[in-house]
């Protein structure tokens, strides 16, 4: 049995250049090379276009602002990877995507919308890196 404190993310093929990048501690985004337009999550293709052959990833800023937060008073998973209470957030990235996430670093109910965050990473067990994002 696993000691971790997470239930870990499975890695899907589409995904694979996302979390190899993660090893590295670098948030890559797909980009649609047709319709200009970043994405997230990893897909086979363009939300925006349809496209299926004109998706390439790009490193992304990893800077963004918090867009919705909800502080978690209750752990919601059987395992998890903070003590209660934590923040939940939707983060918008300088590139346009949202990512869902954890707020790192602070007080969760010091953590307000429109707050400027930039990404961190937790370790994962297989040297893949989770990224979360704290306080600018």
């Amino acid at each position: 049995m696993s000691d971790a404190r997470r239930i870990e993310p499975p890695e899907s093929e589409v995904a694979k250049p996302f979390w190899d990048a993660t090893r590295e501690q670098r948030l890559v985004l797909q980009w649609c090379t047709d319709c200009g337009n970043a994405i997230f999550y990893p897909r086979e293709v363009c939300p925006s276009c349809l496209r299926a052959d004109g998706l390439e990833w790009r490193d992304a800023s990893g800077r963004g602002e918090v867009y919705a937060v909800s502080v978690q008073h209750a752990a919601q998973v059987p395992m998890p990877a903070y003590e209660t209470p934590y923040a939940v957030a939707v983060v918008e990235l300088e590139e346009g995507v949202r990512m869902l996430s954890t707020i790192v670093g602070t007080d969760p109910e010091a953590v307000v919308v429109g707050q400027a965050v930039t990404v961190a990473w937790e370790p994962l067990s297989d040297g893949r890196n989770l990224p979360m994002f704290q306080p600018s």
